[in-house]
């Protein structure tokens, strides 16, 4: 069963991480990508973190309007306070939407089929799972990022034969 306090507590640790990672790196730092194939950038990063919160919280669950661009997420990029009071938004419609979710319910809407995400029909509860599968998954992919950003930055880590050296 899910409980909704420890679901928004773990949640937002995620959120929270991510943002002071970005707030950490700056308007620089964090709309860099480190030098690894297909990597993103923090900003960008955290820009489709709160596209993922947007469509499947607010769209599939709340049933909200969205105008969801999930590749332009990726490509996202600007200086960071703008993102970081999004994030703070984001934050508490999350709040808001999760109190009032009801998790054994269907979702309001049905994800196209080819969408990344779950293949199997969610509940509300089920689309809450995902929702915190993905922040975890990009709250620890944007730890290792900024790690490699900020070595390469300071020179500390060089690219031979596409593979990181240090």
């Amino acid at each position: 069963m899910l409980d909704r306090q420890d679901y928004l507590y773990f949640t937002e640790r995620a959120l929270d991480g991510m943002t002071s990672i970005v707030r950490g790196l700056g308007d620089d730092l964090a709309n860099r990508k480190p030098s690894l194939e297909g990597a993103n950038s923090p900003f960008a990063l955290l820009t489709h973190c709160v596209g993922v919160i947007d469509y499947w919280v607010g769209y599939l669950i709340a049933g909200r309007h969205t105008d969801r661009d999930r590749e332009a997420e990726f490509l996202a990029s600007g200086p960071i306070q703008p993102l970081l009071l999004e994030v703070r938004s984001t934050k508490a419609q999350l709040i808001e939407d999760v109190l009032n979710a009801e998790p054994e319910a269907p979702l309001r809407s049905v994800p196209p089929a080819d969408f990344q995400g779950p293949d199997r029909t969610l509940t509300q509860g089920g689309a809450l799972q995902h929702v915190f599968e993905e922040l975890a998954q990009h709250h620890g992919q944007m730890e290792l990022m900024r790690d490699v950003i900020v070595a390469e930055h300071a020179g500390h880590l060089i690219t031979v034969n596409n593979a990181v050296r240090s």
